[in-house]
């Protein structure tokens, strides 16, 4: 018996809120130079930091999550591979298990969609 299926909805909320809010405040450092973050002003950290803004809001929110999540697993993939990769193929040696489970966070998200307590939720209804 799984004592947590009444909770599916509301957990899976709090679980894409979390993620999203973790992903705006990593687009945040770069593009604010909030948290204690550097302010990027060009190139791909620039970039990365406002499709992490941008995508953090909108997963956190719930609109157009499909999308968002899956503009978001994909900057997460090339990431790793641009950035963890070339100092080991393993996460934990070389730094990148935050992008992994980023990209398979939004992976699922995207798969999954924004949820019933949702702005899309509320459109839908």
């Amino acid at each position: 018996m799984n004592f947590l299926a009444p909770y599916v909805e509301p957990i899976y909320a709090a679980f894409r809120i979390v993620f999203g809010f973790l992903f705006f405040s990593h687009g945040a450092q770069k593009a604010f130079g909030l948290f204690g973050g550097q302010r990027m002003t060009e190139g791909l950290p620039m970039v990365a930091g406002w499709i992490e803004v941008l995508c953090g809001l909108l997963i956190m929110l719930g609109l157009f999550t499909t999308i968002a999540a899956f503009l978001a697993s994909g900057e997460m993939a090339v990431a790793f591979f641009m950035a963890h990769l070339p100092n080991g193929w393993h996460p934990l040696v070389n730094h990148g298990e935050p992008a992994v489970l980023f990209c398979f966070a939004f992976l699922y998200m995207a798969a999954r969609g924004s949820g019933r307590y949702s702005v899309d939720g509320v459109r839908r209804v």
